[in-house]
């Protein structure tokens, strides 16, 4: 696997889905879970899976993508030969930043001729999950396809403003691919994940012939006309599986961490690695309440924390309450504070006496930095 399949991971599709986070970020490097950002599913899950080389496809707002990766050590990826390769947003051809899939793609040829390994798997960061890609490769060897596309069953409309669903058959060969479909409300139907296997050939042939015939769309130029003439096959993944489409599907899948039958499916098994930081452990002091809550290194509590994600350097003070809340790294909440469904991102600074509160479907949400 090692030397057969290199790994591609598009770090700003879907930016809009939750740009309240990504103004400042890329997609790839939104913080999730307490101390993890979502590249590190999709990164771990090709390293796990002995790729030695991953491509990551950047555009705009990097830098905190690139602090994070650093020289990938974290990921046994700095190398020599291979590693973490950040590629830029810009081609050859063009000095115009790429504006869809595709367009990436065309991008990246340059580093995909220069590859030796047999396939590529691409994978974007809106999917959180511990996922075997080497059984996905194997699949589609033995299948013979010319693309696999990785889907999960889902019963919830999705929310994504752009998201394609599959017809596989019994053998799971796709006999059809629906973009943006409306009629999901009640219905069990076969999400595609974002997760897709090439054979590396394949791949640049399938680049060129677009560019010579002036497409646009990889999933409705390449994908649904040529449903009938490719090898399309469907790869169904079982396991657990969270799409971040919007800031409530953001909230909803960080608050299912606290169930610990969904951190087991999450994170058992082979890890889900990321940036390491030598913080101090946590203190709770005199008057300290934590109850069913995820807090990270580097906390210091004094109020009571109920059902929620604390990330790294956290400060709640003194006769604060703070329920069902994701509050990310070195935040500082002050004294008798009252939180109730709320988001805040990094840096924030919530002075004394001070109650906010959202719900599940509308969290109330802080931007990086202010002081309320």
């Amino acid at each position: 696997m090692a030397h057969s399949t290199v790994g591609v991971i598009f770090s700003n599709i879907h930016d809009e889905n939750i740009s309240e986070l990504s103004r400042h970020r890329t997609m790839a490097s939104v913080p999730f879970g307490g101390r993890y950002r979502l590249i590190d599913f999709a990164l771990s899950n090709m390293v796990n899976s002995g790729i030695t080389t991953v491509g990551i496809v950047t555009k705009n707002n990097y830098q905190s993508l690139i602090d994070h990766l650093g020289s990938g050590k974290e990921w046994d990826l700095a190398r020599k030969d291979g590693g973490i390769i950040l590629l830029p947003p810009y081609s050859d051809e063009t000095d115009k930043p790429y504006t869809t899939r595709l367009e990436a793609l065309m991008s990246i040829t340059g580093f995909l001729n220069h590859r030796k390994e047999d396939y590529v798997v691409i994978s974007d960061c809106d999917g959180i999950a511990h996922m075997d890609v080497a059984d996905i490769v194997r699949f589609h060897e033995e299948k013979g396809a010319d693309i696999t596309m990785v889907y999960h069953d889902e019963t919830h409309p999705c929310e994504s403003s752009y998201f394609m669903t599959l017809e596989p058959d019994a053998a799971g060969r796709v006999k059809g691919i629906k973009i943006n479909p409306k009629d999901l409300e009640g219905k069990t139907y076969h999400l595609y994940v974002n997760v897709m296997v090439m054979s590396r050939e394949f791949l640049i042939s399938t680049i060129q012939d677009a560019v010579t015939r002036g497409f646009s769309s990889f999933g409705r130029d390449i994908l649904t006309k040529n449903v009938d003439t490719l090898k399309i096959y469907g790869y169904a993944f079982r396991g657990y599986y969270a799409g971040v489409n919007s800031m409530t599907d953001y909230y909803v899948h960080s608050m299912e961490l606290l169930d610990g039958t969904v951190r087991s499916e999450l994170f058992g098994g082979r890890d889900i690695y990321t940036k390491v930081r030598d913080s101090a452990p946590s203190k709770y002091l005199e008057g300290a309440s934590v109850t069913n809550s995820l807090i990270s290194d580097g906390c210091v509590v004094e109020g009571t924390v109920e059902n929620c994600i604390l990330f790294r350097g956290v400060k709640v003070g003194k006769g604060s309450v703070i329920k069902n809340s994701i509050i990310m790294q070195d935040t500082v909440i002050g004294e008798n504070v009252t939180l109730d469904c709320v988001i805040t991102d990094k840096n924030v600074v919530i002075r004394d006496r001070r109650s906010l509160a959202g719900c599940a479907e509308l969290p109330y949400f802080i931007s990086k930095g202010r002081m309320l």
